[in-house]
């Protein structure tokens, strides 16, 4: 859970790459507090890489300021990065040697000392499930393998923060939850910043989302709070089911379409399930909530209630918010 620690400041932030007018960051200003798990999203060439890139002291900023820890990542470089754990798109690992052998470079490149070497690797190795392949040569390692072995070396020197590039791309379903387990895990006690293209990720993991498009900073609240959003610009999805026999459940739908403020009635399934003959994506004009019309439509109708939840997807959320201003008004 966070507290009121700042442990990365971001203020006005930009970086113009060479002699290209366009920024690739463009003035955005964020804090994240110790115990956040923030979700970075936004489509490719968003900027959310150089963002973090420059928060690790890879990039300088043109202009604005960063800091980690309450170290400057320009000025004080070496200080903040000794709080980072820092996991790049690319994993940089070196293919011909074992895993052990890469830990203790990464640890004599961390300072960290011998006497206490040994303690982390135990504990990272125990996190990062990489215990039975510390003799393995990393070049002979599965890619979810290889992505633990990039974690294990971004968790060794026991940072505060932990900052991850598209850790689960290209990884198989089930590598993606070893992952996100190990991302949730270190959560619970520090800070950490993850970019990511799987938006149900975010809703997950999560406790804040922030959405940059254009190098522009469009979103930034709780997965729950960015569907609140969209349902106020653009009115409410609601998921209904109704039950009791086909006669009921037309009814049913016959009195929702009735209800002012419907403007939408069709039928829903969720990926992965069968279709269910009485469920039905509903939607409401901005401001109406019709929920206990809906109510009466099934008491009317002589159907069964079964369900009303509302329906905002962070994919519809993610669309909405990195279209252009003049697409997103005629949305």
């Amino acid at each position: 859970m966070a507290d009121d620690r700042v442990m990365i400041h971001v203020d006005q932030l930009t970086k113009v790459y060479g002699a290209n007018p366009k920024p690739a960051v463009d003035r955005i200003s964020f804090d994240v507090h110790a115990g956040e798990v923030l979700g970075f999203v936004g489509p490719n060439g968003a900027g959310k890489t150089t963002t973090m890139k420059i928060l690790v002291s890879f990039l300088a900023p043109t202009s604005g300021r960063a800091t980690v820890g309450g170290f400057d990542v320009y000025e004080q470089s070496l200080e903040a990065r000794r709080k980072i754990g820092y996991l790049p798109e690319d994993t940089p690992l070196y293919r011909d040697m074992t895993v052990l052998e890469y830990l203790q470079f990464v640890a004599r490149v961390r300072e960290i000392p011998p006497a206490r070497f040994r303690a982390r690797v135990k504990d990272v190795a125990e996190r990062c499930a990489i215990g039975q392949r510390l003799g393995s040569l990393i070049g002979e390692l599965s890619k979810g393998y290889r992505q633990r072995v990039g974690l294990a070396q971004a968790l060794l020197h026991d940072p505060e923060v932990l900052i991850l590039d598209e850790p689960t791309s290209g990884l198989d379903p089930n590598q993606i939850v070893e992952i996100r387990n190990i991302i949730k895990e270190f959560g619970k006690t520090k800070t950490v910043i993850f970019s990511t293209h799987i938006l149900p990720e975010v809703q997950i993991t999560c406790s804040r989302v922030i959405v940059i498009s254009d190098g522009r900073i469009v979103g930034d609240a709780s997965p729950t709070e960015l569907g609140r959003i969209l349902e106020n610009e653009r009115g409410m999805e609601l998921v209904v089911e109704f039950a009791g026999g086909d006669a009921a459940v037309s009814a049913a739908r016959d009195g929702l379409e009735k209800v002012s403020g419907v403007v939408s009635i069709k039928p829903f399934t969720d990926p992965g399930e069968e279709q269910r003959p009485g469920r039905f994506l509903v939607g409401t004009a901005v401001g109406k909530d019709v929920r206990e019309e809906i109510f009466r439509a099934a008491a009317g109708a002589n159907a069964k209630l079964v369900e009303v939840s509302r329906h905002a997807p962070l994919e519809d959320v993610f669309r909405h918010m990195t279209r252009a201003p003049q697409d997103r008004a005629g949305a």
